[in-house]
């Protein structure tokens, strides 16, 4: 089984969200009114994320000194060696900052993976604005990046691993979720295909479950032979 393989990265590949980490450190704190504008359901996640860059004061290098501390799940390097072995593309989709993916993503000698996340512009010496190149006008939750249209885009099987809100459309998009933490509730809430995944040394495991060609069973079967492996 050959899956196309979109990666979350915000609470996902990095062990905490950064853009939030990035906002707490050096925007202004009316950044917090404006996530909670969002989480009420008064904003898109897309107007959200471009109100709060604009409030970050902060030069490149005070950017990359604190992108320094941020820790990504230390089996992610391993996952994607394994999913390379089994000739599975591998894909960021994230709804954050593309500048703190590439930078933590080089950091670990992985800056080849594609990468498609909203862009962050310098437009001062510590000043930003946000870009959003994958935005759909359609998609459902406003978001500045829509993982619906990207898992919309290929033919093949499509494996997504995720934790969030920013991943509940695509959880309805795709043939299989590898699921954490509120996304996790999401697919089991509306018997979306998936298996609990809370790292990636777990889903390391599945994954080789789900390439071994020996396994010739219907996919439900597939699944919980995976799930054997790792309890």
């Amino acid at each position: 089984m050959v899956l196309n393989i979109l990666c979350d990265f915000d609470g996902t590949i990095a062990t905490e969200d950064v853009t939030d980490s990035l906002l707490s450190r050096f925007a202004d704190p009316e950044w917090e009114t404006i996530e909670a504008a969002w989480k009420a359901g008064e904003i898109g996640s897309r107007e959200c994320m471009t109100r709060q860059v604009a409030l970050i004061r902060a030069t490149p290098e005070e950017i990359d000194r604190h992108l320094e501390r941020i820790e990504l799940d230390r089996h992610f390097a391993g996952f994607v060696w394994l999913a390379r072995t089994y000739g599975m593309p591998l894909t960021v989709v994230s709804d954050g900052l593309d500048y703190a993916i590439r930078a933590l993503l080089a950091r670990e000698g992985l800056g080849d993976l594609p990468v498609i996340a909203n862009h962050l512009e310098q437009v001062g010496a510590d000043r930003y604005r946000l870009l959003s190149p994958h935005a759909e006008p359609a998609c459902r939750a406003a978001s500045g990046t829509c993982k619906c249209a990207v898992a919309n885009a290929t033919d093949s099987r499509t494996l997504l691993v995720g934790d969030g809100a920013s991943d509940f459309c695509a959880g309805a998009s795709v043939d299989l979720v590898f699921a954490k933490a509120s996304l996790l509730d999401h697919c089991r809430a509306r018997g979306l295909p998936h298996v609990a995944c809370g790292n990636f040394a777990e889903a390391q495991t599945l994954l080789s479950a789900l390439a071994d060609e020996r396994v010739q069973r219907p996919a439900h079967s597939i699944l919980r032979v995976a799930e054997d492996r790792i309890l």
